[in-house]
């Protein structure tokens, strides 16, 4: 509540847009320190050039909050009620922009900083992750608003409108409990394979039989194993028989396995997940749609040759243009993998084509002990709340994790941890109210805050207005 109550009084000073590109600066390099580690150790880049990277990409985010304050300040000194409730719905339009605009990047939306608040995550599947943030952010406004005005009526007002509308709404959030069927038996398997930047054959051998025997033994008939991204890497489905003798013995056992692979299409390779199963002849297969700009390819590598020099570690991958479930004993798995489950409407689209279930595998290893790990968590868990449906995550060195409809944690294994994950779930066929129309309340944030700043008019405002200047 502090932090967006700090942002909201630049609003009122002088260069609003100076002052709240600083302000985004700053926070997004705070919150993406760990891009620093991950560049430089396994992109192969040196220490001042991972710092230049982070310099540039947190500098291309703080444009979003520098156009934020730019554009908000006019509400700001406006004043009236339908101008100040303007102000979230801009920045909620904002967020939209920024998980849509040139590759999309939908990280540490303002929402996420209340995934532990009780009803945040269920009232999520009316109004979405962009829905909670708008509520996220008015007990700042008011904070803001009252240390302007010097009353008290604008935060106790920010604080009762979310305290009403929270329960009120995850009250109702549930939807229609699906009754006489059993629970799926479901395993993640985490072997704490960290990435490693020498390859040393003997360690990934070591990695990989690991896995295989957490794997054999929780083996049986009717359960489904996920393994996580990158899990039998180096291996490759296609051209390695050791790999497909040894997801075989598992379905000799009974149970399914889902194992992420390379995949050569016509157009390219593909990042992959194979569900492997009793009874099929063939491996079903889900291929990734939304990629990760510089780690699975690089941008503009045609029109700017010197970026794949930069990139040496960057992978050379295709994305698929349509979604494809997975079908396994009666149940529709819906698969993101890795970054995928950031995309609010990506997955929704995924329950709206007939995904009972939700699986999402990662290799979050690049990261190390840092916040991205837990920070991609947070995404996930309202993707699970948003679309009321399980969610199993498989991580390769953590955070895995099942995840029900409300979006709570029932089991979790953390950064850095071996272990499997006994993960029952009940797949579910009822569509919430987000994932009908994901994009409802943001197009309505967009067209409110558009015609509050219409309303506002464009004329040059005074920075020594007292209205808005504290």
């Amino acid at each position: 509540m502090i932090a967006p109550a700090a942002l909201f009084l630049l609003l009122g000073r002088s260069r609003p847009f100076r002052l709240g590109l600083a302000h985004g600066l700053v926070a997004w390099m705070l919150s993406l320190e760990w891009i620093v580690h991950t560049v430089t150790t396994y992109g192969q880049l040196a220490g001042w050039l991972g710092g230049l990277a982070l310099l540039l990409l947190a500098l291309f985010l703080g444009l979003y909050t520098g156009l934020f304050t730019w554009l908000g300040s006019r509400l700001w000194r406006r004043g009236d009620l339908p101008s100040l409730a303007a102000l979230p719905a801009l920045w909620v339009a904002l967020e939209w922009l920024r998980s849509h605009l040139v590759t999309g990047f939908p990280w540490n939306l303002a929402a996420h900083a209340w995934v532990d608040l009780p009803a945040a995550l269920p009232i999520s599947a009316w109004i979405g992750a962009y829905g909670v943030s708008y509520l996220a952010l008015l007990p700042g406004l008011g904070l803001a608003r009252s240390w302007v005005s010097r009353r008290v009526e604008p935060a106790l007002l920010g604080l009762l409108i979310p305290a009403l509308l929270l329960p009120v709404g995850a009250r109702f959030a549930g939807g229609p409990r699906e009754g006489g069927r059993e629970p799926r038996e479901a395993r993640i398997v985490q072997p704490n394979s960290p990435a490693r930047p020498v390859f040393d054959p003997r360690l990934v051998e070591a990695d990989y039989r690991r896995l295989l025997e957490r794997s054999r033994a929780v083996c049986k008939p009717g359960t489904l194993l996920v393994w996580p991204e990158s899990a039998a890497w180096p291996f490759a489905w296609a051209s390695d028989p050791v790999l497909r003798a040894d997801v075989g013995e598992l379905i000799g056992r009974g149970c399914a396995v889902l194992v992420n692979t390379p995949h050569e299409a016509e157009n390219g390779t593909r990042n992959s997940l194979l569900l492997a199963a009793p009874a099929a002849t063939e491996p079903q297969r889900y291929d990734k749609r939304h990629l990760v700009p510089f780690g699975e390819y690089v941008p503009l590598a045609r029109a700017l040759p010197f970026l794949p020099r930069l990139a040496r570690a960057a992978g050379d991958f295709v994305p698929a243009d349509g979604i494809t479930l997975l079908d396994w004993e009666g149940e529709r798995i819906g698969a993101a993998i890795c970054y995928e489950v950031v995309f609010p409407g990506e997955v929704a689209a995924l329950v709206r084509a007939g995904a009972t279930v939700l699986v999402t595998v990662t290799n979050d290893s690049w990261y190390g002990d840092t916040a991205a790990p837990w920070q991609h968590l947070r995404a996930a868990r309202f993707r699970a709340a948003e679309n009321r449906r399980w969610l199993l995550r498989a991580a390769i060195t953590g955070v895995s994790a099942r995840i029900a409809p409300d979006g709570e944690v029932r089991g979790e294994l953390g950064v850095d941890q071996e272990g499997t994950l006994f993960a029952p779930f009940l797949g579910r066929s009822d569509l919430a109210f987000y994932t009908r129309a994901p994009w409802l309340v943001p197009a309505l944030a967009s067209l409110f805050a558009a015609a509050m700043l219409a309303r506002a008019g464009w004329r040059r405002l005074d920075p020594t207005d007292p209205r808005g200047d504290p």
